[in-house]
């Protein structure tokens, strides 16, 4: 591991924007190619058959290739009446039998399954806090975002490991992803010594974050996106 005043020569926005702007022609380029984020505000303003759907949509991503799962999405989008949670919930498993001879959507019996649960899911966070899911994920911090992760992994149906991340970014909510090229540079940077799968190693990247982010203004979901292009310039 390195020292700290050598971690930060090597793992600092500075460093880390020159590399990067080096992939592009122009600054616009870069900027038209770092990913966007909703507001607090469009994040509330969004219904929460939204959030069900892009939770359904990144658990049938998992193992497949995301374009395939893309393409038919239309299709679950009316099989299952636009997700609305209350109709969701009230899926039996007649009602999943049913659905799994459907060819035009994606016929896997145990994600199917996880629609109802996480509409339930959604449901439940709504009572419990007296708003609609879109202003609970909306008025969580970033600055804590492995939390979020945490949270949806244990309440959540198979939103375990990436998919907790992957569901935060298809919604529209600002939250890094630990692809292979990200963990590389934390690695390279000497942030951490191996893999992080102890709440103590994502502590210490989110932390690691927290000081990219206050340092350069950007959202988490660029940071992350930066950190890919800095070890692979084909990300």
């Amino acid at each position: 591991m390195l020292k700290q005043n050598e971690i930060s020569m090597v793992f600092n926005y500075r460093w880390l924007y020159d590399t990067v702007r080096k992939r592009f022609e122009s600054d616009e380029a870069m900027e038209a190619f770092l990913p966007k984020a909703l507001t607090p505000e469009e994040l509330k303003h969004k219904g929460d058959d939204r959030y069900l759907s892009a939770m359904s949509q990144r658990i049938f991503q998992a193992g497949i290739q995301h374009s395939v799962v893309d393409a038919k999405w239309p299709a679950f989008e009316k099989a299952f009446s636009g997700f609305a949670p209350e109709q969701m919930v009230l899926l039996s498993p007649e009602h999943i039998e049913s659905h799994m001879k459907n060819d035009r959507i994606i016929r896997d019996r145990t994600k199917l399954k996880t629609i109802p649960k996480n509409a339930q899911f959604i449901l439940d966070i709504r009572q419990e806090h007296g708003s609609s899911f879109g202003e609970f994920i909306a008025n969580w911090p970033s600055t804590n975002i492995i939390g979020l992760w945490r949270l949806l992994a244990k309440r959540g149906s198979r939103l375990g490991g990436r998919s907790a991340a992957g569901f935060l970014r298809l919604a529209g909510k600002d939250t890094f992803l630990l692809t292979s090229d990200v963990i590389a540079r934390l690695l390279a940077a000497g942030i951490i010594g191996h893999e992080p799968t102890s709440q103590r190693d994502m502590q210490i990247v989110q932390d690691a974050f927290n000081e990219l982010q206050q340092s350069s203004g950007r959202l988490l979901c660029q940071l992350s996106a930066m950190l890919s292009l800095s070890i692979n310039p084909r990300f």
